[in-house]
């Protein structure tokens, strides 16, 4: 994070996070030689379009990426393919064309399951926690990757969420929807993910609560993951941003840092109100 009102926050310790790959070299296609790795963001999708299945492309040479310590917010209107952008990063559409890289690797042909080993920690809007498990049991979930100890992993999630270690032995049903949400990170960040990425985390949530949130999310970054997050709240996300990006209808409209962009005479009054 730049300098600015949110300087200094966050914990810093890089260990809830696995180290990125030394860029060393890049993958050997099937059949082919090993190249090196392409120089560019930490992750990248690129010049995507695609769509579900048979249908209608939803994206149009769509373009979002983050850098390592980044926060990337992708903003729009309703039905802009925010949210299908940030699946297809993770896998769970068919590009027709475009490119996803991770850390220098290209892995657009990996599956979603293929892509968390790779590093990528992925937070879907709903149905993000195992309701009737307890809070502790659905982050032993989300370490199902590892084979090794977690417990200062858990620790950290637990630090970072303290209400969730006073709750561990509640089940995560029982919840408020800001403390679901805090669950969904927290499984999401015990697999010690390289990048961490958010689909609307504050959605149905109170301002008060929605600011929790983030200051939460501006603390994970300070740990130096970055993180790629879809939020309906553009103002409030643009603010606590790195980069952003304005989709609409499936394209890229504007693109700036989260300052640039609010202060954009041409942002403000299509997005923002004004």
């Amino acid at each position: 994070m730049s300098d600015s009102a949110y300087s200094g926050r966050g914990n810093k310790d890089r260990s809830i996070g696995r180290e990125p790959a030394a860029r060393s070299g890049d993958p050997v296609p099937a059949g082919g030689k090993a190249r090196p790795a392409p120089e560019g963001p930490f992750l990248i999708g690129e010049a995507m379009t695609g769509g579900y299945g048979r249908g209608a492309d939803i994206l149009h040479s769509c373009t979002i990426a983050v850098e390592r310590g980044e926060i990337a917010v992708i903003v729009g209107p309703n039905g802009a393919g925010k949210s299908t952008a940030m699946k297809a990063v993770f896998g769970m559409l068919n590009l027709r064309e475009g490119a996803v890289r991770l850390d220098g690797e290209e892995i657009t042909q990996l599956s979603p399951q293929d892509r968390v080993l790779k590093g990528m920690g992925f937070v879907p809007q709903t149905s993000n926690i195992f309701t009737s498990m307890t809070v502790e049991e659905n982050l032993e979930m989300g370490a199902f990757i590892r084979t090794d100890d977690f417990s200062d992993t858990m620790a950290q999630v637990y630090d970072l969420f303290p209400i969730l270690k006073e709750k561990r032995r509640q089940a995560a049903g029982e919840l408020s929807g800001g403390q679901r949400q805090q669950v969904a990170v927290g499984r999401a960040l015990m697999t010690k993910p390289k990048v961490l990425m958010l689909d609307e985390p504050t959605a149905g949530v109170s301002p008060i609560v929605m600011d929790e949130l983030f200051d939460r999310i501006i603390e994970v970054a300070r740990t130096g993951i970055p993180i790629l997050m879809v939020e309906q709240n553009a103002r409030q996300a643009l603010a606590i941003a790195d980069k952003g990006y304005v989709l609409v209808q499936g394209r890229n409209a504007h693109t700036g840092t989260g300052r640039e962009l609010l202060e954009d005479p041409e942002v403000r009054a299509s997005f923002l109100g004004g």
